[in-house]
């Protein structure tokens, strides 16, 4: 949806145009501020204006409203400089795949871009050159929902390579919805890390005043510098403030608020450390050695579902869907239940060769079908369930258990087994 034809042609007779520093008179109020790119869904009659607060407006524009341009935008050519080495620093490379994180603001215009190179990427967080000689490239520049298996093993490729070539770390920019699972398939996928494989994102984007896109960079890039740990993790603000950051171990980790700063919580385990805003690194596990060349493992069994059990779930329903499906993970209620009508159909799919999966949906927990009757049946059924494994990781490890095992019975021995601390018996107050 473009600007009502009386928008169009005020904007015209005023001389304003896209980054031009305007004032609108309009109901009575005047605002001034950038003008931004009109959206799609915005209204044809309103103004998108970034107002000194760094935050954008929608000013509803009639006929008698007026448009003053107060500074036209400079003329901008940008510049591809390039990011200088530093001796005796380690080496970081980025992979970005997008997400709010990877983006910088066009101070022109006040839009937010996607980074599209290492200096890019770099010259939004300065800071880093402090800490690392960084390289970087994009290998997707997608929305984190639009991320599928063949991304993550395209992921996986590009990470064993970056890191065979000398690479200490690797930091994977990326967005936030569907980072747990990432992380969780990068962890099953790359074998004997060297050092730390960092995904990180943004919940607030460039242009605002509160973004955490810097300053969970630079976490990210502390961490890979002064960690001492290889493995997969996650990176991001422990609080609503600016002096906290967790590391998630990449098995272990949820998105759990849809905007928080510090939406990201290690489930059924400690964060892996903590980050103040100095840098100063708090470990809370131990160390783990580094090993040799990373190896990708990477094969996934897409014929993999995961559902989320609920009162009245119909077994006509979803017998399709799981007798035709090699793997199968079944987030129970509690202990990890289902209806005990569910139950012939746990066995179909099983005794089909299929492998079943329980999880908790509690999420905090673990599960355990030997307490009540139901549960009992499900294992006599022929399922499996794996502790207090997450529901999105249980879901990425069987795929990936399906695929690099000989049989049903040693997926299902994998599938029970932590590899990654993707599961285990320990238990402390605080998870």
């Amino acid at each position: 949806m473009s600007y009502s034809d009386s928008l169009s042609k005020a904007l015209d007779a005023a001389g304003a145009c896209e980054g031009a520093r305007i004032e609108a008179e309009s109901g009575g109020r005047t605002y001034r501020g950038v003008l931004m790119p009109h959206h799609e869904f915005s209204s044809p009659d309103v103004l998108i204006i970034k107002i000194g607060s760094g935050y954008n407006v929608g000013v509803r524009m009639w006929p008698e409203s007026k448009i003053t341009v107060l500074d036209r935008p400079h003329e901008a050519h940008k510049k591809e400089d390039a990011v200088p080495v530093a001796d005796g620093l380690p080496s970081i490379s980025l992979i970005g795949t997008g997400g709010t994180i990877a983006s910088y603001v066009d101070y022109r215009t006040g839009a937010v871009h996607p980074a599209l190179s290492a200096s890019d990427m770099v010259n939004a967080v300065p800071e880093i050159r402090d800490v690392a000689n960084v390289s970087a490239k994009v290998l997707f520049s997608i929305f984190s929902e639009n991320m599928n298996v063949e991304h993550w093993q395209k992921l996986a490729e590009a990470v064993a390579e970056e890191m065979n070539n000398g690479a200490d770390a690797v930091i994977v920019p990326h967005g936030t919805d569907t980072m747990g699972y990432t992380a969780a398939a990068l962890s099953f996928m790359l074998e004997g890390l060297t050092g730390p494989v960092v995904l990180v994102g943004a919940q607030r984007s460039s242009d605002r005043p509160s973004s955490d896109a810097s300053s969970n960079l630079l976490a990210a890039a502390r961490f890979c510098t002064a960690g001492h740990r290889a493995g997969v993790f996650v990176v991001m603000h422990d609080s609503l403030g600016d002096d906290s950051f967790a590391v998630h171990a990449g098995t272990r980790v949820r998105k759990m608020h849809t905007s928080r700063r510090d939406a990201f919580h290690s489930v059924n385990a400690p964060p892996v450390a903590h980050i103040d805003s100095s840098g100063t690194i708090e470990p809370h596990v131990p160390e783990k050695p580094a090993h040799g060349k990373v190896i990708v493992k990477n094969a996934m069994e897409r014929n993999t579902v995961l559902l989320q059990y609920y009162p009245g779930m119909s077994p006509g329903l979803f017998d399709d869907i799981i007798t035709r499906s090699k793997g199968i993970v079944i987030s129970g209620s509690g202990l990890g239940h289902v209806n005990e009508n569910m139950v012939p159909l746990i066995r179909k799919a099983c005794d089909n060769g299929s492998v079943v999966v329980i999880t908790s949906q509690c999420l905090s927990g673990s599960t355990n079908l030997n307490v009540y009757n139901t549960g009992r049946d499900m294992l006599s059924a022929g399922a499996i369930s794996v502790g207090d494994m997450l529901p999105e990781t249980a879901y990425v490890k069987l795929m990936w258990a399906l695929a690099n095992t000989r049989d049903v019975e040693e997926a299902k021995n994998l599938m029970k087994r932590p590899i990654r601390s993707d599961t285990g018996d320990r238990r402390t107050v605080d998870v």
